[in-house]
């Protein structure tokens, strides 16, 4: 009985193995490198329907597709730039993972420092109020003391 467990287990595994192994297909690339340039610029473009993954690292549908189309531009002789700015047209530039400062982005760059800076006021602010509070109630206290 445990030696069924085990081979049961064993074959799960083998099977849960290829399909992931057949998740991401291999490409038809001419030599190495071209398949190290595929692999740098598939992991410096985000895919479209994941939260925070690479074209390289997912499995989304759109993904594949977008693989597929960066191989196919890569082969009609397309640069880097060229390929980037393709999906960027498409995408916009969301889907490079290391976006432009401009206008557009500007907030992506700078919002969370902005974020910091405003809570950071609203804290010293609101720390200066109560100790103004307390300062007045200490010496209001003391006052009617006196008074006594």
């Amino acid at each position: 009985m445990k030696r069924l467990l085990v081979l049961a287990t064993l074959l799960l595994c083998l099977f849960a193995g290829a399909l992931g192994a057949q998740a991401i297909e291999p490409l038809p690339f001419k030599n190495h490198a071209e398949e190290l340039r595929f692999q740098h610029l598939t992991a410096e473009l985000r895919c479209p329907m994941c939260q925070n993954e690479t074209l390289a690292d997912s499995n989304a549908p759109i993904a594949r597709d977008l693989r597929h189309q960066v191989f196919a531009l890569m082969q009609q002789g397309k640069s880097d730039d060229e390929i980037k700015q393709y999906l960027v047209d498409r995408y916009s530039d969301y889907v490079l993972y290391d976006p432009p400062v401009n206008a557009a982005t500007w907030l992506l760059w700078f919002g969370p420092l902005l974020i910091l800076l405003i809570g950071t006021v609203v804290v010293v602010v609101t720390i200066r109020k109560r100790a103004r509070a307390t300062s007045s109630a200490v010496t209001a206290n003391v006052d009617h003391g006196d008074d006594w």
